[in-house]
């Protein structure tokens, strides 16, 4: 918005401005000016389960490959780019600007960035990020979403900005191989267990849950009409990717 003048033949009745018109008992009408400069914001978690990996990388490896690439997407695009890095914390927030320098410093952050935390805190994350940048921006929630109750500050976010996650994830973590027994550890708490995974019941009802969570999260961004790219450790990236913008370039 950037004034508003006196209405005149050929102007839209629906940028009429009925405040005003009734205040001088004319029309008025309300001027636009296009927006050209974006600014993306890089929201990243670096939390114990982005260490996991079982394929071709970790899924913090993939993380900031992922942040990079949209990184330099902006830069190209002359926009404004930013970075949250969190785990069950706020860990690092570096504010956008434009220049070459800047995306470097964002990528050398995440490539040597040791976090504090172990744990997923989306929650917080989203908290932060409306009250650090009020201003509308293009978001990536770059993570593997370990974590729950973020569903309302998911939605908070998504309507004031153009909220977009990106869910990392890896094969291990949605099945696993008949082993035997076996101890498996907690990344994020450090628990540690031994389960039974040469049993049939135990190994069916493991997929069962981790579909279940998986379809969970996408029930609330389809619900909170939010995108959603997902990606893995095995499969290349581009083409997820590729095909997100795509479908948002015939959307617009």
């Amino acid at each position: 918005f950037a004034e508003v003048r006196e209405y005149q033949p050929g102007d839209d009745i629906r940028d009429i401005d009925w405040n005003v018109t009734a205040r001088f008992d004319r029309p008025y009408v309300k001027v636009f000016e296009e927006e050209r400069e974006l600014t993306v914001m890089l929201v990243v978690d670096l939390s114990g389960s982005q260490y996991f990996g079982t394929v071709n990388a970790t899924k913090r490896q993939i993380a900031v490959e992922i942040s990079a690439i949209l990184a330099f997407s902006a830069l190209k695009n002359n926009d404004k780019v930013g970075l949250i890095i969190f785990s069950d914390k706020i860990e690092k927030f570096v504010p956008p600007k434009k220049s070459r320098s800047h995306a470097l410093r964002i990528i050398r952050e995440l490539l040597s960035f040791e976090p504090e935390g172990k744990g997923t805190d989306v929650n917080s994350a989203l908290e932060f990020l409306n009250k650090a940048h009020k201003k509308r921006a293009i978001v990536f929630l770059i993570s593997d979403f370990n974590d729950d109750g973020y569903d309302r500050s998911l939605r908070i976010v998504g309507k004031r900005h153009d909220l977009i996650g990106v869910e990392i994830s890896d094969e291990r973590e949605q099945t696993i191989p008949r082993i035997g027994l076996a101890r498996f550890r907690d990344p994020e708490t450090g628990r540690e267990e031994v389960v039974d995974a040469g049993s049939k019941s135990f190994l069916t009802f493991y997929r069962k849950r981790k579909r279940e969570l998986r379809e969970s999260r996408q029930r609330l961004f389809n619900t909170s009409r939010l995108d959603r790219i997902s990606v893995n450790t095995r499969d290349s990236y581009i083409s997820p990717l590729v095909g997100f913008f795509r479908t948002r370039g015939k959307r617009w």
